[in-house]
């Protein structure tokens, strides 16, 4: 999920039903007035009609792919413990203003495999960030708008950080997610480290054994959603339809390296070195950004208004906070992130 950092919850300030409250207001500029996403329900959709693979990198990339060939190209990025489908109300909107979206399964996820045995499960965040160039160079995409939320947003945040010339414009759940090493390593305050149980829990030998049972695994990934969307009502197929996602071989080693990497408990790969030490001086990102917080996403950080990364964002920005959502902010207001999307693109 998203990274350690300040802790708490905050009032709404928009209704979820919307694309939330403006903020922060945009670097001054004039710009086309973007259409208006239809309302949609949340759950109306279950699935994509098609899954494709493409070999990218150090990886067999499945993703789904939606809406005109020709588009405006977005790409979608889930984070943890979720898969594709947390963009399965969103696709079909974006679909039907033009956009080619695309909505890749992370490494260790769905049916993205590594290509070689050999290869260490590795799962730091510039690793991650890679992935997600080379698909779009597989698939030879020069320029998207990346939207994501958890693992997501950070993967989104790195590339707009370190390859703003791929990135058109950035939709960010939860703001600045680019992980310190160094700051990880100073405590919160206890009510912070609670929200965090299963960080830590990964760390000990009895997490990885948890997340390597099928069984315990399921019950775990479902106590997260249950807990840190707490006013999301879905049902028991929603969930099945993700969690197929976690039978990957490879989703407990990524899932454990991932946690223990970010509190320095495991090595990331010396190859990565030189992209982590530009992420540690945590970059700027000056492409259009809109930033959004969940009023009820537990790891939302105060005051909630996006003032604690507001510094971090230099290009045309917008914050917007979602009233009554939690951590799963795609799935659970589809049109609101849907809009953030076609907003931030007219910036």
């Amino acid at each position: 999920m998203i990274d350690r950092r300040a802790f708490g919850k905050t009032v709404g300030l928009a209704a979820a039903s919307l694309a939330g409250l403006q903020a922060f207001p945009a670097t001054a500029t004039t710009r086309a007035a973007a259409p208006t996403s239809p309302a949609v329900t949340p759950g109306t959709h279950s699935s994509f009609a098609s899954l494709k693979q493409v070999r990218a990198g150090l990886l067999d990339i499945g993703y789904a792919e939606v809406g005109p060939a020709r588009g405006p190209v977005v790409i979608c990025l889930h984070g943890w413990p979720y898969d594709i489908h947390s963009f399965v109300d969103v696709a079909p909107l974006l679909a039907a203003q033009g956009y080619r979206v695309i909505v890749p399964y992370l490494r260790g996820h769905g049916t993205t495999r590594f290509l070689s045995a050999k290869t260490f499960r590795n799962a730091q965040q510039s690793a991650i960030a890679l992935d997600i160039i080379a698909l779009m160079d597989a698939l030879k995409i020069d320029k998207a708008v990346l939207a994501g939320f958890d693992w997501g947003s950070r993967t989104a945040d790195i590339i707009a950080a370190l390859w703003p010339r791929r990135c058109k414009a950035l939709v960010s759940v939860s703001g600045y997610l680019i992980t310190n090493l160094e700051a990880n390593r100073t405590p919160l305050p206890p009510k912070a480290e609670y929200a965090w149980w299963y960080q830590y829990y990964f760390a000990t030998e009895r997490g990885r054994l948890a997340m390597e049972n099928p069984a315990k695994r399921h019950d775990l990934t479902r106590l997260v959603w249950d807990t840190v969307s707490p006013t999301w009502d879905f049902d028991d197929a929603t969930f099945e339809r993700t969690a197929a996602a976690f039978e990957n071989p490879d989703y407990a080693a990524i899932v454990i390296h991932n946690y223990r990497w970010r509190l320095s408990l495991a090595d990331g790969e010396r190859r990565y070195d030189g992209l982590e030490r530009r992420l540690a001086v945590r970059p700027a990102i000056n492409v259009p950004t809109i930033t959004l917080d969940a009023e009820r996403d537990p790891f939302t950080a105060p005051p909630g208004d996006g003032s604690s990364y507001r510094n971090m964002f230099t290009g045309p920005y917008e914050h917007r906070t979602l009233d009554g959502i939690g951590h799963n902010l795609p799935q659970e207001a589809p049109t609101a992130f849907t809009q953030a999307v076609v907003d931030v693109d007219r910036f």
